[in-house]
C-alpha cells in the first residue's frame, strides 16, 4: 500500500507501469535503455479513491487524462529508470494529495458600501471638471 493522506491509500497493483526510451540528446545511453516510466493510475475505477476525490483529481489531470478516465504520467528527466520510477510516483502522490484538499468555500457576493459608492462618483465628477477646463471656450469675433 503507498500512503496518500491520513485516509486515502493506493494499492500497488492499482499502478501500471511500462518503460520507454526517453527522448532528447544523451549518446549512446538513451539510445539502448528504456529509461523514461509512464506510470498509468485508473482514476475513475479505482476503489481507494472516495468520489468526490476522484472527480477532483480527474479535472486537476487535465491533458494527462485518456477519454478512459486514466492518468499517465511520464518521467524521463533522469538517466536511471528507479529514480524515473520514484519521480512518476511522487508527482502521482502530489496530484492526489492536490485532490483531496477540500474545495475552498463559496465566495459570499457583497455589494459596495455608500461611502465607497459616493467616493467613485466623486472622482469621476472631479476628472470630469478638469477635463471642461482644458477645452476652453470657442472665441466669439
Amino acid at each position: 500500500m503507498i500512503p496518500v493522506t491520513d485516509h486515502i491509500s493506493l494499492d500497488e497493483s492499482e499502478l501500471e507501469e511500462s518503460f520507454v526510451r526517453s527522448s532528447g540528446p544523451g549518446g549512446q545511453n538513451v539510445n539502448k535503455v528504456e529509461s523514461a516510466v509512464q506510470l498509468r493510475f485508473d482514476a475513475r475505477r479505482s476503489p481507494s479513491l472516495p468520489n468526490d476525490v476522484s472527480i477532483r483529481l480527474q479535472k486537476l489531470a487535465g491533458s494527462r487524462l485518456t477519454l478512459d478516465g486514466v492518468i499517465v504520467i511520464i518521467a524521463q528527466t533522469h538517466r536511471s529508470q528507479e529514480r524515473n520510477r520514484a519521480e512518476a510516483l511522487e508527482r502521482l502522490v502530489a496530484l492526489i494529495r492536490e485532490a483531496a484538499k477540500p474545495p475552498p468555500p463559496k465566495r459570499r457576493p457583497t455589494k459596495p458600501t455608500k461611502g465607497s459608492k459616493e467616493r467613485r462618483l466623486e472622482g469621476k465628477s472631479h476628472r470630469s471638471e478638469i477635463k471642461g477646463l482644458r477645452r476652453g471656450k470657442p472665441r466669439d469675433e
